[in-house]
C-alpha cells in the first residue's frame, strides 16, 4: 500500500483553511496531520507532534508570525520539510523572496484545486515544483543581476559530463526513475550524481540546486541533450 503524503496547513482564515482541508482530505493519498492559525501556532504544533509532515502549505500573510518568517525557521530547524507558499500576492518580488528562503513551490490562493493537488504531487515526487511563470521570473532576475556569485568561478572540470546531464533533467523536473530510464542508469547511480551536485553547489535541497543551475547558466531548459 502506497504511503500517504503527510501535510500540514497554516492559514489565519478559518473558512479558507477548512475548505482547503476538505479538498485535500478527498484525496486518498493525502493525509492532513494538523492545521494551524498562524506561524507561532504552526511551530508549536510541529514541536509537539511526534509525526512530522513532508509538506507544509503556509499562507504568507498571517498575524503574530507570518509565512515568510516561519518558512525561514522551518527551513533551518526542519530541513526535510518542504514548504509550499500560499498567498494572494502572486508577484515577482514575493515569489523570488520565498524561493530564496527555501520555498519549493508557490501557489496563488485563487488556484484551482486541480493545480494544488498537482503541485503537492510534484513536490512529493521531485522535492520542488516551479511552473513556467516562476521559472521565467528566476531567469529574468538572474539576467538583471550583474553581480557574479563567487561559486560561479569554477573551471570546466568542476562538474562531470554525467553530473551536468543529470542536473539538466532535474531542472526539467524529471523524477529519479525518469532520469534513470532516460540515461540507462540505476536509480542509485542517479541519486549519487544528485548528491554530488548538492555537495559541489553547496545546495541544501533540489530546489536550491535548480536555482543554482539557472543562476549560473549551467543548463538550457529549451533544448534536449543527447545521452551517451
Amino acid at each position: 500500500m502506497e504511503s500517504k503524503i503527510k501535510i500540514v496547513l497554516a492559514d489565519d482564515d478559518l473558512l479558507f483553511r477548512q475548505g482547503l482541508i476538505s479538498i485535500l482530505e478527498s484525496e486518498r493519498h493525502i493525509e492532513i496531520l494538523f492545521d494551524a492559525k498562524n506561524g507561532n501556532d504552526l511551530l508549536q504544533k510541529l514541536k509537539d507532534s511526534e509525526e512530522k509532515p513532508y509538506i507544509v502549505i503556509t499562507d504568507l500573510k498571517m498575524p503574530e508570525l507570518n509565512g515568510v518568517e516561519v518558512t525561514k525557521i522551518i527551513n533551518e530547524e526542519y530541513p526535510k520539510i518542504k514548504i509550499i507558499a500560499l498567498t494572494s500576492y502572486f508577484s515577482k518580488p514575493f515569489i523570488l523572496n520565498m524561493i530564496s528562503i527555501g520555498a519549493v513551490a508557490y501557489l496563488a490562493k485563487n488556484s484551482t484545486p486541480k493545480l494544488m493537488i498537482e503541485t503537492i504531487n510534484e513536490v512529493n515526487k521531485k522535492g520542488f515544483y516551479y511552473d513556467e511563470v516562476v521559472l521565467n521570473y528566476v531567469h529574468e532576475s538572474n539576467n538583471n543581476n550583474k553581480k557574479k556569485d563567487k561559486k560561479s568561478n569554477f573551471d570546466s572540470n568542476y562538474f562531470t559530463k554525467r553530473e551536468l546531464e543529470v542536473l539538466e533533467l532535474i531542472c526539467k523536473q524529471y523524477t529519479t526513475k525518469d532520469i534513470a530510464d532516460k540515461m540507462f542508469l540505476s536509480p542509485r547511480t542517479v541519486d549519487s550524481h544528485r548528491n554530488n551536485l548538492l555537495l559541489k553547489t553547496d545546495s541544501k535541497n533540489v530546489a536550491g540546486l535548480v536555482i543554482y543551475a539557472l543562476k549560473n547558466k549551467l543548463i538550457n531548459l529549451e533544448k534536449d541533450i543527447p545521452f551517451t
